[in-house]
Order: structure tokens, then C-alpha cells, then sequence
């Protein structure tokens, strides 16, 4: 089902409570390293997106799902980052590899989107890692709402306020792709944005090996 346009966007860059330079957030992402049909997709993209004045494209180096935040780094103790990657490690064992669809694009309020399918297994493995915070810090304890989620793959975060109408337009114009991911792993990542993108260090991988 295509996930209908916004009307409207807005800048992106603002500063969410607790962000600044030099802010550092541990979260965990999917990332697509070594996912040749999804840089092939994202390229095709970048070349119609680059156009746009409104969006800061995102590099496929930064490309990703967005799973389950945990804290800034000051805030987290060493120890309970390590506990929360072993129960990680522990609970994502018992989940099987699976493979993601990726098609159209749509805008978001501040980004381009393509939402993924299926979205049940991503929600599987968030709902695992969510578990495994809480058998650290308890269920009280986990960072973020449960819901809303909505699993999805970002081109482009807008970097205005405006209209959206130039995007959804543009976005007429490109081909009809779709691409397939194979997804055997999350990452907790150390991310900052202090360049005007997100980008990030890796500290952990989990694997999906039931």
C-alpha cells in the first residue's frame, strides 16, 4: 500500500532536547552495508534528489532503519551498555534472518521515506531488543514508546519549511524500482549529527541465527 505524501515540510536540523555539537546517542540501526540492490536503488535516487535544494541526500554510507534508541553516552554506564548488548546477543539468536522489500519513496514532513516489507520481522527484532534493555533496566525503564513505529529506509532528510509540493512532483517523475535487503543483523551505534547528518561508530553487532 503507498504511503501517501505529507503537504508540508520543515527543517529536520533543529536541535531535539539534549543534541548538540558533540552529543553523542547510542541507538541501534539496521545498516546496509554490503547491500548492492539497495545502493543500486539509492544512487538512482540521488541523482533525481541532489536536485532539490530542500534535502540534505543521505550518503549510502549512512543508510538505515532506525530501530531502538538507549541514551546519550555520558548518560549510560560502560557496564550497562555491555549487559544490554549480551541480552541483545542472547534474544536476536533466537530470531531468523529474513529479507526486507524496498520500493517507493514518498515525503515525510522531514525526510523521503520508503517504508519497508514485510514489517513484521523488524518489529520482531526491535520488540527483542526492547526486552533485552529492560532485562538490564527493567521494563520502566526502556527509552522510547513502543508505538507509534513505522519501519522505514530514508533518502533524504528536508532541510526548509515549505511546501511539499516540489518533492512529491519530483518524486513522480522517478522510475518504478524496488530492491531486496537480507537482514542477518542489527548494530548498536555511537551516533552524532555535528556535520548536518547522521552518522555514526560502531560498537556492537547482533545476529539473527535461529
Amino acid at each position: 500500500m503507498a504511503v501517501p505524501h505529507a503537504t508540508h515540510i520543515r527543517n529536520h536540523w533543529y536541535w531535539r532536547p539534549g543534541w548538540g555539537i558533540g552529543s553523542r546517542f547510542y541507538t541501534w540501526h539496521i545498516t546496509f552495508d554490503g547491500q548492492p540492490e539497495i545502493e543500486h536503488l539509492t544512487d538512482q535516487y540521488r541523482a533525481l534528489l541532489s536536485q532539490q535544494p530542500s534535502l540534505d541526500v543521505i550518503p549510502n554510507q549512512w543508510l538505515h532503519l532506525t530501530m531502538q534508541g538507549i541514551g546519550f553516552v555520558q548518560d549510560v554506564a560502560p557496564e550497562d551498555i555491555d549487559a544490554i548488548v549480551a541480552a541483545a546477543r542472547t534474544r536476536s539468536a533466537q530470531l531468523a534472518p529474513f529479507k526486507l522489500t524496498i520500493g517507493a519513496p514518498h515525503v515525510d514532513p522531514e525526510s523521503i521515506q520508503i517504508a519497508v516489507d514485510p514489517v513484521e520481522p523488524v518489529r520482531q527484532l526491535r520488540t527483542a531488543i526492547r526486552a533485552a534493555i529492560a532485562d538490564v533496566w527493567g521494563s520502566d525503564r526502556v527509552p522510547e514508546p513502543a508505538e507509534p513505529y513505522n519501519p522505514h529506509l530514508s533518502l533524504a532528510y528536508t532541510n526548509t519549511e515549505g511546501p511539499a509540493a516540489p518533492l512529491v512532483e519530483a518524486l513522480a517523475s522517478a522510475p518504478d524500482l524496488n530492491a531486496s535487503a537480507e537482514i542477518n543483523s542489527c548494530q548498536l551505534i555511537i551516533l552524532n549529527r555535528d556535520s548536518g547528518m547522521y552518522v555514526w561508530e560502531p560498537y556492537a553487532t547482533v545476529k539473527l541465527e535461529s
